[in-house]
This record gives C-alpha cells, structure tokens and sequence, in this order.
C-alpha cells in the first residue's frame, strides 16, 4: 500500500494502570469537576455525584478525558473515542502485566525465565 492508497485513520490503543493512595483526594476532584460542568443537567449530576462517591474508578472516569491526548496534535482530527474505568487486582511480577505483552503473545524469550 502506497502513501495514497494507505489509511488515514490510525487506531491509538493506550492501556494504563493507576495507583490511587489517596481516594478522598481524587473522589474530591471528581465532585469538583462534576460541580464545575455547567452543561450537566441537575439529574445526572445527582447520579454522577452518587457514583464519584462509591467508587474511585468511577471518579476517575469524569477526569480523565483522552480526548484531551490528541487535541492540540497538528493535522489530527479525532474521528471517535472511548474509554473505559474498572478496579483490577494488580501484581506487577504476573505476566498478566507483562509491557511487553502485544495482542497477548508474550515473547519467546520472557516464556523461558
């Protein structure tokens, strides 16, 4: 495929795993960004308040845009995006959380140790 024929749409797939030691500080960033959207209507705000407070992922999940990632890139257009937030076990010696894990398939190499 030459540079004419080639896509000009690119797959961006970022996957990170964050630490969060103080939850009260971040669940109250959260309620802060909630308070400060002036385009959320009264209703979702009850049940994203409610949210933000049982559950750190969720808190995360209304301050972390990644559409904000690409938006200052020159000659990108965002065409769509989607994220998601979960709570997950983390064990940074498990192969699970290999980094250089693609597609899972881990390199030969790492199999063998």
């Amino acid at each position: 495929m030459n540079a004419s024929e080639e896509s000009r749409y690119v797959r961006l797939r970022v996957d990170l795993v964050l630490e969060v030691p103080d939850p009260d500080a971040l669940t109250g960033a959260a309620l802060a960004h909630i308070q400060a959207d002036e385009f959320m209507p009264e209703e979702e705000r009850g049940h994203a308040e409610a949210a933000v407070r049982e559950d750190a992922a969720e808190a995360l999940a209304y301050l972390i845009d990644p559409t904000d990632l690409v938006a200052e890139i020159p000659g990108v257009e965002l065409a769509q995006a989607s994220w998601s937030t979960e709570p997950v076990e983390y064990d940074p010696e498990s192969m699970e959380w290999d980094l250089d894990e693609e597609d899972g398939v881990f390199d030969e190499e790492d199999d063998r140790a």
